[in-house]
């Protein structure tokens, strides 16, 4: 791993690649920003991309791919049946993981409707360390119900605890005891919690868990989208595997595992997904669901293109000097803020920085949803898009009330080997001037609202003409800049 000192004492994060092709990014003006997330009902996730300068929204299937990626897909078999690019792609999971079998899928929530489908039955239980909004929308589809079960470490928003993402064992234990194991779907472990920060779990929390899991005869799941950075927070913050190589902690977590799932937008840097497994009964059960929502075995719903570009990202992902880029500008990002006083969750995690929206914008009732405010502001100040991950990613109960987040975060994604540090530090001076300034931020309600998953494509109008405030109080202070 890279460990490159300034000799003028600055801490900064090193790229460790060149920059061969480029894509030109706008900045439109901020009276153009404004009509902009008007039009997209203050959902960042309805913005025209022509009208975003840094696209922060998330780091699936927008990461660079290398030289390497994008040689290996002029190579593909584009087979229906019998594809050699599946064959490579097989023998790279096999080789990392040292699982028998493999079923392709289009991407990661593609893979969750299967397991949710072949495993979760109605009034079945998943316990995991904390949930995901597809994941919990395909297991209650299902009939089944989620409980978390994380360690009360995950829920504060500063710590210096390193692995917020490690599941409560004994409060495990606890459950399955009390509802009894027959009711346990499986247990789910999600490497990187999402929704809480991108917290990593440890690789001796997976051990106590697999203890568990063995007592009781309970499946785990892996989902193994984020990967790459638990890889790194294992190698880096877990003082038992410091002497592991990166390979080998990613051996032992699949070894731990009974079926491993990812998306390979986030995991490999290319758009696709898949399901591992060394459990042959598991397998035959998910496989003709495969065929049935997905393609062909072979394929999966995938680009053979994509496939060839997964089994070379893998491979990278193995590479320390890889895995660290997302992490190490995350840190940073999330240093530079603190020193301004911005509330970011801590310690700094995986996929992007986190600000704590339930303390920036303080003076808004949660009703009117901080994070989703908070997102909506700082595109209209910078042309950063966001994305919210707080009350608005969460649903309603069964009467139609609304459920609080545990915690209301703007997510700003660092897609990997994307973004320049100039571009972080524009982003960063943004968010201070915006902080500096929350007090003219109001807050959001909803004016279409769907059932499921209303945090994409939803519709919001503004309580009020804060946005007309903010506007012109930028242009007091920026005048003409952009």
């Amino acid at each position: 791993m890279s460990n490159v000192k300034f000799h003028n004492g600055e801490n900064i994060p090193l790229e460790m690649h060149k920059v061969r092709i480029v894509q030109k990014l706008n900045l439109v003006p901020i009276e153009r920003r404004l009509e902009a997330i008007s039009e997209a009902g203050n959902n960042t996730f309805l913005l025209k991309n022509c009208d975003v300068f840094m696209d922060m929204l998330t780091d699936s299937g927008v990461n660079a791919m290398s030289d390497k990626q994008l040689g290996a897909m002029m190579e593909a078999d584009d087979s229906y049946a019998g594809s050699a690019t599946f064959t490579k792609l097989e023998n790279k999971l096999r080789e990392i993981f040292g699982t028998e079998f493999f079923l392709p899928a289009h991407q990661g929530r593609a893979c969750e409707n299967i397991i949710s489908q072949a495993f979760v039955k109605p009034g079945t239980i998943v316990p995991m360390n904390y949930h995901f909004t597809t994941t919990r929308a395909h297991i209650v589809l299902n009939g089944g119900v989620v409980e978390e079960v994380i360690t009360a470490e995950g829920l504060k928003e500063n710590s210096d605890f390193p692995f917020k993402g490690n599941m409560d064992v004994a409060q495990l234990s606890a459950l399955i005891e009390k509802k009894g194991a027959e009711k346990i779907a499986y247990v789910r472990i999600e490497t990187g919690t999402n929704l809480i920060g991108g917290q990593p779990h440890s690789l001796e929390n997976m051990r106590e868990v697999r203890e568990v899991c063995k007592k009781f005869g309970i499946m785990i799941v892996l989902d193994a989208s984020l990967l790459a950075d638990n890889l790194y927070f294992i190698k880096t913050r877990e003082e038992n595997c410091k002497n592991m190589t990166i390979r080998e902690i990613a051996r032992e977590m699949a070894d731990l595992s009974d079926i491993i799932y990812f998306s390979a937008r986030k995991l490999g840097c290319a758009r696709g997904g898949g399901i591992c497994t060394n459990n042959r009964e598991a397998f035959y059960k998910m496989r003709e669901l495969v065929t049935l929502y997905e393609g062909f075995l072979t394929y999966g719903g995938m680009s053979v293109r994509e496939m060839e570009a997964i089994t070379v990202g893998l491979d990278e992902t193995m590479d320390e000097n890889m895995i660290n880029q997302g992490p190490q500008f995350i840190a940073f990002m999330v240093e530079e803020l603190q020193k301004k006083g911005v509330p970011v969750i801590t310690p700094p995690g995986g996929l992007g920085c986190h600000i704590n929206a339930m303390k920036f914008l303080e003076h808004i009732p949660q009703r009117e949803y901080r994070a989703g405010a908070l997102a909506a502001a700082l595109y209209i100040a910078s042309g950063v898009r966001g994305m919210e991950r707080g009350t608005i990613s969460e649903a309603r109960d069964d009467n139609g009330n609304e459920t609080f987040a545990n915690m209301e975060l703007l997510r700003l994604a660092m897609p990997r080997r994307v973004f320049t540090l100039s571009q972080v530090k524009y982003a960063v001076d943004r968010i201070v001037w915006l902080y500096e300034n929350r007090n003219l931020i109001g807050g959001l309600t909803f004016v279409e609202e769907p059932k499921i998953l209303r945090f994409f494509f939803g519709k919001l109008r503004s309580v009020s003409d804060w946005q007309i405030k903010l506007v012109a109080k930028f242009r007091e202070e920026f005048g003409d800049s952009l």
